[in-house]
Formats: C-alpha cells, structure tokens, sequence
C-alpha cells in the first residue's frame, strides 16, 4: 500500500490542501507496506477463524426479517474510488430508501437480530472482505456515502490519500453517534454540518501522525472501546463559525447563481 506519484491523484486532489498530507505519507512507504501485509494476514486468518460466527449470524438474519444477509452500499474509499462495502443486515430491506442516510438511537428500521448485532459491532465483521480485496484497511477514516463525500473541504479529502478503515479514532470517540443524532429534525444535515467536521478532525490528525504501530494501538482500543472503555477526544466546536462542509456549500449555491 503505497502512495501513488503526485500526477497521478485525481485532479481534484491535486491542491495545495491535500499536498500537506501526501508529503507526510510519502516519507511513511514503510509503514504503508507493513499496514498492508498486516491487512491481507490478518484479514484472511479472521476470515478464516470467524467463519462459524459468520454462518450463525447469516442464519439469525434470515430467520428474523425478509431481505439478504449481507447489506451492501456505495462508498468512497482510496482516491475516491467508490465501491460496495460488505456488512451485515440489520435493518429491514431498502432501509436507505425509507429513512435518512445516518442511523439515528431507536431507529425503527433496524431489526431485532439487527440492534443485538449492532450493539456488539459484528455487523463490521463482512469488511474483513474488503480489507482483504484493498477496498478498505484495518485503521483508516470511515467510508462515506458519495453524498457526504461531496460535501468535503478541501483539507477533508486528504483522507481519500489512504484506503477507507473499519476503525479509526473518529470511529471510537464517536462510537455513541446514533444517541447524538436522535431527536434532530434532520439527522443528514446534523451530520454533515456537526459530526462530520469533529470527525474528520481525528481523521486528519491520525494522517498527520501515521505510523503502523498507531494503528495497532487503535485497533486495541477499539477492542476496548466495544467492551465499554469510554475514551474523549480533544476536539472543541467552532463556536460562531460557519462548518466547512456548508461553506463549501454555500460557495457552490452562490457560484451556480451567478
């Protein structure tokens, strides 16, 4: 897992925002090729090893609701190339077309076998399927839908220099998101304007600090974190300030109108 050459980003990567990110991990190919070997052993052995809790759980899924085991949705990972992620269902079929993009505390989309599954995280157990394919890695930013992609800051889309991640420090400091988006009137915008921003905070300061060994160290956290451990993070919201991902915007709204 390599950085490609600077040309060779998509063009609308190539700015001066991302370039502060791309020198941080050019000078890292040697954590990047061991996080890559790592990824492809370690997702295989799980693979392998968890393949009985694979077939309980597609069977509980099948007996409680209609519908596939897997739920499969188009997200955005390396470069900005846009792929299928693998997880388990635990809502009910076509949940994106009846609801909003985010899952809300108490969604009523979500099944019975689907919250217990949820509530141990095992429904991000199948991403060990893209890990293993490259679409995604162990530790990285969380792959988001195209429509939030969209919406990205210049800065944010210095994420999209490394594959997606099952877990991340965003990940685990805001692993109560659902309760934090309850009771919005518009949980998508709530999102995108509030979480969004505090995550790709961690997000960026993780690319900013990367190392294997990092990596190591939050995925024991994340172990942690599913257990109970509760961890705070140290970002602090603008206060009075417009968040970046409506600033981009508002600037596109008001370039179309003139």
């Amino acid at each position: 897992m390599l950085i490609c050459k600077w040309e060779k980003l998509p063009p609308e990567m190539q700015t001066d925002e991302v370039r502060r990110y791309y020198d941080i991990l050019r000078k890292k190919n040697f954590s990047l090729f061991w996080k890559r070997v790592f990824d492809i052993f370690a997702s295989a052995l799980m693979l392998v090893l968890l393949s009985p809790l694979f077939f309980i759980l597609a069977i509980a899924i099948k007996i409680d609701s209609k519908g596939s085991v897997f739920y499969r949705q188009e997200r955005v990972t390396q470069y900005g190339k846009r792929f299928k992620i693998h997880k388990f269902r635990t809502m009910v079929s076509n949940a994106d077309k009846i609801g909003t993009a985010v899952t809300i505390e108490n969604d009523s989309r979500v099944t019975k076998v689907g919250r217990k599954i949820r509530g141990l995280r095992l429904d991000e157990l199948p991403q060990l399927l893209d890990v293993l394919s490259g679409n995604m890695s162990f530790v990285g930013t969380r792959p988001e839908v195209p429509e939030y992609v969209a919406k990205y800051a210049p800065e944010m889309i210095s994420t999209l220099l490394l594959p997606a991640g099952v877990t991340s420090l965003a990940s685990i400091y805001y692993k109560d998101e659902a309760e934090l988006l309850s009771g919005a009137e518009d949980a998508d915008r709530v999102y995108a304007e509030k979480i969004l921003p505090a995550k790709m905070y961690y997000n960026l300061k993780a690319i900013e600090k990367f190392g294997f060994w990092r990596d190591i160290g939050t995925m024991f956290m994340t172990v942690f974190a599913v257990l109970g451990k509760e961890y705070k993070g140290d970002y602090i919201e603008p206060e009075n300030e417009t968040p970046a991902v409506e600033s981009k915007a508002a600037a596109a709204e008001q370039s179309a109108k003139d």
